[in-house]
């Protein structure tokens, strides 16, 4: 019996944080959901589940054995996509700082040949952007594997929380990764166009400003992105 966590007062499914978790869960899983609006559906989230591990019955169940346990196992989870958050912040950093560049160069240059010689720079920068992120999503497969929780002693009202736990951990994940392919252009028709419209930036003015009115969709976005993430 000791080897058992087991308290009545556990939230049930139906306890109200809970619901809000898993309110909180399906906006993170729909797939029409712009990068922003999954990072601050993600900080709802992680903010009410942190209101459910405050709650008393879960408090009353970690100082037991195998509390104990599946709490270090989660903790662990959430350390990794700790350390997620931490290289999409870095590559966010990255980008801002080649696009700060880019425009510092071109406000300062004057003629074709050296918008041209900005333009390049910037393209280069962005090639190690992507080679950094895909890179960063290797590693994320490393992050993401975890020892599976040991649901065997846990109460059913446990074993929801603990099920409910690991999906967050995976979607968090899954926005970390989102942020990274916008970040890189990955997926992403809008960023393909305007890197072919770069590509010949050098060529015509009026490329230049057809980049600028129909592409700027992409900085825009990674603006938007380090406004939300206040870098």
């Amino acid at each position: 019996m000791a080897n058992h966590v087991r308290s009545n007062s556990l939230p049930s499914k139906s306890h109200p944080l809970m619901q809000n978790v898993e309110d909180h869960l399906c906006r993170l899983r729909a797939s029409d959901s712009s990068v922003c609006s999954s990072l601050a559906s993600l900080k709802d989230l992680h903010e009410t589940i942190n209101d459910v591990i405050q709650l008393p019955g879960i408090q009353q169940a970690l100082p037991q054995e195998q509390g104990k346990n599946w709490a270090d196992e989660l903790l662990d989870g959430s350390l990794r996509l700790l350390d997620s958050c931490g290289i999409a912040r870095d590559v966010t950093l990255l980008v801002k700082e080649s696009v700060q560049e880019l425009e510092s160069s071109l406000r300062r240059s004057r003629g074709e040949t050296g918008v041209g010689h900005n333009v390049d720079a910037y393209m280069a920068s962005r090639k190690r952007v992507t080679k950094t992120v895909k890179k960063c999503i290797k590693n994320f497969k490393a992050l993401e594997q975890s020892s599976p929780v040991d649901a065997l002693n846990m109460d059913q009202d446990l074993k929801t929380i603990t099920s409910t736990l690991i999906e967050a951990e995976a979607i968090g994940f899954s926005v970390m990764k989102s942020v990274l392919m916008l970040l890189s252009g990955v997926k992403a028709s809008s960023e393909s166009r305007s890197w072919s419209l770069v590509s010949k930036f050098t060529q015509s003015k009026r490329v230049h400003l057809e980049m600028e009115e129909r592409d700027v969709y992409t900085l825009i976005s990674i603006r938007t992105l380090m406004a939300w993430m206040q870098l």
